[in-house]
């Protein structure tokens, strides 16, 4: 370890091996850091917060922090952050609430911009992006390889699928569909994120049966249920359409449209 002579390490923190950390950071004591972890100066992580192997805090990243819930009364919560991922100046990543299921989790590998804010209860999965000034509240979901776009807000409890592009500036109050470009305020959707899925490597007979399923499901004047009925009858054994139906049958904030 290598550690900065004016940081604050609380005696009872954990600190991974070959773990650095900068000048005038402050680490509390139910915190773990894993190994080979870069503390950046002037980070601060608190609370009962575990951080994985290989994540970079940049200089003034703020974690473990109490809620911004006015229903937040103290109860123990938590944090916790898997591997491999980076968080740029000036994020915030908040416990967990009793009523919200009292974690805050983000996954691996992912790329936190600068400012971006993860509110309490926040679920993160694994490769996301947010750009700089994305903003989640609390009890948001996103699933891997999504992309929150620069200084777009996510309403709470809203849900954003997998290989989702959210543009920037968008404000986000209905669950974003899994493969689609939302943008907007308020979002609306604007079909297939065909570049990006060609960048993660689906095949182009995917891409044209996502883009074939979108049509029949959104731009052909048919009701909504008979156009999912279709798409599962045509598509349904397509792990990735199945998906995308699945995401839709289960929403409960609705989808943006």
């Amino acid at each position: 370890m290598t550690i900065h002579p004016t940081a604050v390490i609380h005696q009872e923190a954990e600190v991974g091996k070959g773990t650095r950390i900068g000048p005038y950071a402050v680490i509390g004591n139910r915190v773990r850091l894993g190994e080979q972890c870069e503390i950046g100066s002037h980070v601060v992580v608190d609370g009962d917060t575990r951080i994985g192997d290989r994540c970079r805090l940049f200089p003034f990243v703020s974690i473990g922090m109490e809620p911004q819930d006015l229903k937040y009364r103290g109860e123990p919560t938590r944090i916790e952050i898997g591997d491999g991922n980076k968080f740029r100046e000036y994020v915030t990543v908040h416990l967990g609430t009793a009523g919200g299921g009292g974690i805050t989790k983000v996954g691996n590998d992912n790329l936190i911009m600068a400012y971006s804010h993860i509110a309490h209860d926040c679920q993160v999965g694994n490769s996301t992006v947010l750009a700089n000034g994305a903003t989640l509240a609390g009890h948001v979901q996103v699933e891997d390889f999504a992309t929150v776009g620069a200084f777009s807000g996510l309403h709470q409890f809203c849900r954003v699928g997998r290989y989702a592009y959210i543009g920037g500036y968008s404000v986000v109050t209905k669950d974003a569909l899994p493969y689609v470009l939302t943008v907007g305020n308020r979002a609306r959707i604007f079909g297939i994120n065909v570049i990006g899925l060609r960048r993660r490597n689906f095949s182009p007979a995917t891409v044209k049966i996502l883009q074939d399923s979108y049509r029949t499901l959104f731009q052909k004047k048919i009701p909504f249920r008979r156009a999912l009925e279709t798409v599962e009858r045509k598509y349904g054994r397509e792990a990735d359409v199945a998906y995308l139906l699945e995401f839709i049958q289960t929403s409960s904030r609705g989808i943006a449209r």
